[in-house]
């Protein structure tokens, strides 16, 4: 390889993993509440290009009564739950970090990472539902060349162009989507009072007719709330953009007399945000469900028809002509990608913020650009695997969501059991409403279980191979010793010849003596040699990864002069200390070891996953995996 060919190579691989050092992340700019409300509201208000359709084929005739109990849904249950989330997790984490706090250790980690992989689910999906949704519109307009005809093509080259629109660096994000939502909802606004004109006054009898159907089929309104009910899961997806409303919170500009780092301005003003663009959903899923059922054949929504996909457009064609109709395509195609952009920067938030930082996902995962290449490849995948088709994915799509919405519950629940006793009862039933919708959905339709499983399989296996490859990393930020401990490092140097010898001891025993005695017999060193500093590591929750400061205490017990600090793993802890004893003193300093009993594959697994194990050789190889210069290492000795 050239000089020139390698020079490019540096510049490539700086530019592809911009970002995996976490203090070269760039400052976030804030915006006022509605600003960044349209930039959720993608995601949100897209759900109108597909939901009217797909509330029909799941409720027929029922669909304004199933849409009902919807928005009755949104507003006295997923509102409050999010309102008290973005409460309690003000950094955009949302409903995770909530259960992170109260759920600690393995079992909490293995609840993250599941609803890691259902959250992937929702996101993925909502990706290639919106982009093949709005493929649909692409192809039903009548302007649409006939080479263009092509469902799954116009897919994946909408998939792709959001993958490149990220690889190059996505700017300006909350002015595109302020004239995105502005004008489609004005376009929506516009239209649905035209199909309310249509109805009054030019078919004044669709409304009648759509209820004496209704009474056909239903003789009586239990029946009618019945049924509802019950298909009340298949429209989950209206409830999309409540997550994705949280994880914006850190765009959300506060109070102008508030101090800087303070939270209760964005706070309230999330919530507006979220309460308004609930209210503004809330109008333009009843009105889009009773005018697409009244004005739109039945037969029209079934797979492969002009309203499949595409209620709303097939009216705006319909009522306002070709000129109107294709205005209406194009701001819904544009709204839909974007809201397939908006869920791209969605996912680029959440993986980096707990698998790199749970051990779980190489260094690389905190770059954005290896994270686009990854999610486009799986958008591909997922798109031939469904054949782009907006409603087969429809139940992958709501079991994503819903289990997210469960778990917000679920978390609202733990985190108010001990505050009161009314939002104990309220968060409780909301939960239950959310856990039987989310197990109703998954018994109805099973594939989208099968789906989100595969995505929890993926991050379940990459996160513990991850793990096991980066146990051998140092996951040490910083080493400080207090003034006893340093004072004993320097006592070492001045009395032994610039020695400093360190002996690995369990805590608990405190027969100090018989230790140095015995470790002196095994590694054949004299009392004229020097003695020993011995070195305590008690153990911390070791299912985090990182320790970003390493505190080490010295203590003296019986004649003992020992350094006693907290650690996620014994290895890495020692290893930390005797890089930084090096460091600091310009010594090499030695460590001493005995051999422990055990088959050494559960002292491998004892590693990952409590963090101890075979200590000797674990900390030579985290010394060897951070100084490749044999001279330059501490020295490790097994006895």
């Amino acid at each position: 390889m050239d000089i020139s060919s390698a020079r490019s190579l540096v510049k490539f691989k700086k530019w592809f993993f911009e970002g995996v050092d976490p203090s070269s992340s760039e400052h976030v700019a804030k915006d006022v509440w509605w600003r960044v409300m349209c930039l959720t509201g993608l995601d949100y208000f897209s759900t109108i290009g597909f939901q009217p359709g797909i509330a029909f084929l799941a409720a027929g005739v029922l669909s304004p009564m199933a849409t009902t109990i919807l928005v009755l849904v949104t507003l006295f249950g997923a509102y409050p739950i999010y309102a008290h989330v973005a409460h309690e997790s003000p950094d955009g984490q949302g409903s995770f970090l909530m259960l992170e706090r109260l759920l600690r250790g393995w079992h909490g980690k293995a609840i993250i990472l599941i609803l890691l992989g259902f959250a992937s689910t929702d996101f993925i999906i909502t990706m290639t539902l919106c982009a093949a949704d709005a493929a649909t519109h692409f192809i039903q307009n009548p302007f649409c060349p006939p080479w263009a005809h092509h469902q799954i093509m116009m897919t994946l080259v909408l998939l792709l162009i959001l993958g490149g629109v990220f690889l190059a660096g996505f700017r300006e994000a909350i002015g595109t989507a302020v004239v995105l939502v502005i004008s489609y909802l004005a376009l929506n606004a516009y239209l649905l009072v035209v199909c309310t004109i249509e109805m009054i006054y030019n078919q004044p009898g669709s409304l009648s007719n759509w209820w004496q159907s209704v009474q056909a089929q239903y003789p009586s309104y239990a029946a009618m709330m019945g049924v509802s009910l019950l298909v009340f899961p298949r429209l989950a997806l209206g409830l999309s953009g409540f997550e994705t409303g949280v994880s914006v919170m850190p765009l959300v500009r506060g109070n102008k007399n508030e101090q800087p780092g303070a939270k209760a301005g964005c706070i309230k003003n999330t919530k507006l945000l979220l309460m308004t663009a609930a209210v503004i959903m809330c109008v333009l899923l009843i009105t889009s469900a009773v005018v697409t059922t009244c004005l739109i054949p039945a037969k029209l929504f079934a797979e492969g028809q002009e309203a499949n996909g595409r209620a709303m457009a097939y009216l705006a064609h319909k009522l306002c002509g070709a000129g109107f109709g294709t205005a209406y395509d194009i701001s819904t195609i544009f709204v839909l990608w974007f809201a397939g952009a908006s869920t791209m920067a969605a996912i680029l938030n959440l993986i980096p913020r707990y698998l790199p930082r749970y051990g779980m996902a190489p260094t690389w995962a905190r770059a954005m650009r290896p994270l686009v290449v990854v999610v486009t490849v799986i958008n591909v995948a997922v798109t031939l695997f469904f054949k782009a088709s907006v409603d087969g994915q429809a139940g992958a799509f709501a079991t994503g969501l819903l289990v997210l919405f469960t778990s917000a519950a679920f978390a609202c629940v733990l985190s108010t059991w001990k505050t009161g006793l009314g939002a104990r009862i309220g968060f409780s039933a909301i939960f239950v409403v959310f856990a039987y919708t989310t197990i109703t959905n998954m018994i109805e339709r099973p594939e989208g279980l099968v789906i989100s499983l595969v995505f929890v399989a993926i991050i379940l296996n990459t996160s513990l191979l991850s793990r096991a490859l980066r146990t051998t990393e140092l996951r040490v930020d910083h080493v400080e010793l207090d003034a006893q401990a340093q004072e004993f490092i320097d006592w070492a140097l001045h009395h032994h010849m610039g020695q400093v010898r360190l002996l690995a001891h369990r805590p608990g025993s405190t027969n100090y003596i018989a230790k140095e005695k015995d470790a002196r017999w095994r590694h054949s060193i004299q009392e004229s040699e020097g003695d020993f500093i011995f070195v305590e590591v008690d153990l911390k929750d070791a299912s985090e990864f990182t320790d970003d400061v390493l505190h080490v205490y010295g203590v003296e017990d019986e004649g003992a002069k020992l350094l006693r600090c907290k650690s996620l793993a014994v290895p890495n802890a020692l290893a930390a200390i005797l890089l930084h004893i090096r460091d600091t003193t310009g010594t090499l300093p030695h460590v001493y070891f005995g051999w422990t009993e055990g088959h050494p594959l559960s002292y491998v697994l004892k590693y990952i996953f409590l963090g101890e194990g075979e200590t000797a050789p674990l900390t030579r190889e985290i010394l060897r995996s951070v100084e490749r210069d044999e001279k330059k290492r501490p020295l490790v000795h097994v006895g």
